[in-house]
């Protein structure tokens, strides 16, 4: 069995899907450990999920909160520009780090999520296997493809390929301080020259939370590109039990779930509006905002007219129940609207949710609105074309259906152990043959997979 190590960004959403793929492993026999930050391990709470603690010098425990408040309201081109430096701090970090943790742990293999370019980079510099994971929208490139992080619909015309390119561009050089840490960290591994994330890639396996027929139309995906859906864990919880539990729905009036994710949930103006959009339409409201509201905030949304306000809902079950989803588009929820064949109502406001918001928007599956704009009036609106018009929902059912064929989280293993395994058997890295010591102790933060 291998020792999987495993590089993710330290967000809520990254860590619960590779969480999921991990416990998969685990229960197959395999060892999973996870490397980042010290205040990463709080995200784990699986015993069967190993854990150590890296950057204690320049990421020390404290730290993590005031990036992922940086990342959730980065404010003006300044304060995107702090969480870019972040990202590249961050990527600087592990790529030093990484080799003797590596090393010491007896770490065969690394699953990567596509967002963190040092899995890639360290794997590839100590000739380790490793696979690709795309937890966000794929950020591989393609002529007349735009990136994840741009709102444009696709279309097959010069006049699109060429503002792809100029959106391109001038995303680069928004990401020049992340590029130039990619780029030194290749030549101190002894790599190829590179400055981006989708140069980071395995050549071995890439795995997707997607399915094909949600994406833009792609013709350059590499042969080992797979879109196996959700990353949800058929084990135990894998982040913690909140209680969360149905509300008592009325079967005869529209019921709308309304979720802006864990990094946005503490946008209590947006959800100020779109309860007064739901209160106009009169339909039943549930808000859930992750943890991102206080009690007063949450009491203020109940007396506008939402008819349920709470942390967490169980999402798959609500979504399976709504009549309309309202959400960030983060990729999560998009998938399990998907899978309920739930409409969207799309409020993208960061990373690659305006990405997800044009592919909704390309699918038929759904409508988008500016966050920032959208009058509750305007959400209204869209709010009433999709519960009136059947169509988002029946062209949501091919979508269903190739994402109930996708595999999920134990395709994803299955593929992974070939994929990999295969490579360490013909290739065992020496550093799998490194003994990984005791079982951990709080001092080095590695969990003993029994």
């Amino acid at each position: 069995m291998a020792h999987f190590g495993v590089v993710a960004p330290a967000f809520y959403s990254h860590y619960s899907a590779m969480a999921a793929l991990g416990l998969e492993l685990a229960a197959r026999g395999h060892r999973i450990t996870f490397l980042h930050q010290v205040d990463a391990g709080a995200y784990l709470k699986d015993p069967r999920l190993g854990f150590h603690a890296l950057g204690r010098d320049t990421h020390p425990a404290g730290t993590l909160a005031a990036s992922i408040e940086r990342a959730a309201n980065p404010g003006g081109p300044l304060g995107l520009r702090r969480v870019i430096q972040d990202m590249a701090r961050t990527t600087e970090m592990l790529c030093r780090e990484l080799p003797p943790a590596i090393e010491a742990l007896g770490i065969d293999a690394l699953l990567c999520d596509q967002m963190e370019a040092a899995g890639g980079l360290v794997a590839e510099g100590m000739g380790l296997p490793f696979a690709s994971v795309a937890n966000a929208l794929p950020v591989n490139r393609e002529p007349g493809i735009p990136l994840p992080v741009m709102p444009f619909d696709f279309e097959d015309s010069e006049r699109a390929r060429h503002m792809v390119e100029g959106s391109t561009r001038v995303y680069d050089w928004l990401m020049s301080p992340h590029a130039e840490v990619i780029a030194a960290q290749a030549r101190n591994l002894g790599l190829a020259p590179r400055s981006a994330l989708h140069e980071c890639l395995s050549p071995l396996l890439e795995v997707s939370q997607t399915v094909e027929t949600f994406d833009f139309p792609r013709k350059a995906l590499p042969p080992h590109f797979h879109h196996v859906g959700p990353l949800r864990s058929t084990q135990a919880a894998q982040i913690h039990d909140d209680g969360r539990r149905m509300p008592d729905i009325d079967p005869g009036r529209p019921f709308v779930f309304a979720s802006l994710g864990t990094l946005q949930g503490g946008r209590f103006g947006l959800f100020k509006r779109i309860v007064q959009a739901c209160r106009k339409q009169d339909v039943q409201l549930l808000v859930a905002h992750c943890g991102g509201l206080d009690e007063r905030q949450a009491q203020a949304l109940r007396e506008l007219g939402a008819d349920w306000v709470v942390a967490f809902a169980p999402q798959q079950e609500v979504l399976a129940r709504a009549d309309v989803v309202i959400s960030h588009a983060g990729s999560n929820t998009v998938m399990d609207a998907i899978a309920a064949s739930t409409p969207i109502l799309a409020l993208p406001i960061a990373f690659d949710q305006p990405g997800a918001a044009a592919r909704i928007r390309h699918a038929g599956i759904g409508l988008s609105a500016s966050p920032r704009f959208a009058s509750p009036a305007q959400i209204g609106r869209l709010l009433r074309r999709l519960l009136d018009d059947a169509g988002f929902a029946r062209r949501m059912a091919p979508l269903a259906q190739d994402l109930a064929r996708a595999g999920g989280t134990a395709r994803a293993a299955s593929l992974v152990e070939d994929a990999l395994g295969q490579r360490l058997a013909l290739h065992p890295p020496v550093q799998a043959q490194v003994q990984a010591g005791p079982p951990a102790t709080a001092e080095t933060g590695v969990a003993s997979l029994g």
